[in-house]
């Protein structure tokens, strides 16, 4: 009974903290300023973008966690093949969901500030679904 309610609190907590770095990074997004389908400051676009891949990399870790795959480093930073290998192994639909993440607000968005709403839009929403994925019964 107790592993069940460290799980249930380690999924109340990550899910809660997830979602906070998520309404950081929407605040950063309005800050960026969008005009005709697209954000104008690069700056925020970066801040918003690596906010929300951040809260999606701590609800992974998490959803690995409860799946019973500890996370080997607890302050080093894991490469995106650790992500893809172990989660390729447990969820193939969660996979192309981090591919989606991980192209659109790690590399277009907190790298090359990408400016498109539409697709900035589609990286949050995949985000959101990830999250969802720890979200507490």
């Amino acid at each position: 009974m107790e592993l069940i309610e460290k799980q249930k609190k380690l999924r109340e907590n990550g899910y809660k903290e997830a979602l906070r770095y998520m309404d950081n990074a929407k605040d950063s997004l309005e800050k960026a300023g969008k005009e005709d389908g697209y954000y104008q400051d690069r700056k925020y676009i970066k801040t918003a973008c690596g906010t929300a891949y951040s809260g999606v990399l701590l609800a992974l870790d998490i959803y690995l966690m409860l799946k019973g795959i500890p996370r080997p480093h607890k302050r080093k930073r894991l490469s995106i093949e650790y992500y893809e290998s172990n989660i390729g192994q447990l969820d193939k639909k969660l996979l192309k969901e981090l591919d989606v993440v991980y192209h659109i607000l790690h590399l277009d968005g907190y790298y090359d500030g990408i400016q498109d709403a539409m697709l900035i839009k589609r990286g949050f929403d995949t985000a959101f679904e990830i999250i969802g994925r720890i979200k507490p019964a």
